[in-house]
């Protein structure tokens, strides 16, 4: 099961901080979270997701058990 954490606003719209999960793709984690939490998914297209520290954009990367996938919304300032 990957470790799906959530940061700012992304842990605001999740209603949780961190939740395991049991997809196998980056995909169809964010197409599951998508679903379960509307208020998520509305800025998910907009969220950096790291897997294992690095930046994903391929749908098909596959989670491993152990994974850690960090959701990052957009951060304003600097």
């Amino acid at each position: 099961m990957a470790n799906v954490r959530f940061f700012a606003a992304a842990a605001e719209r999740a209603g949780v901080p961190e939740e395991r999960r049991d997809e196998t793709t980056l995909g169809a984690l964010l197409g599951a979270l998508a679903t379960e939490r509307p208020g998520l998914g509305a800025i998910l297209p907009r969220c950096a997701v790291l897997v294992d520290g690095s930046r994903i954009d391929d749908d098909d990367a596959p989670l491993g058990v152990d994974a850690t996938v960090d959701v990052l919304p957009p951060f304003a300032g600097g």
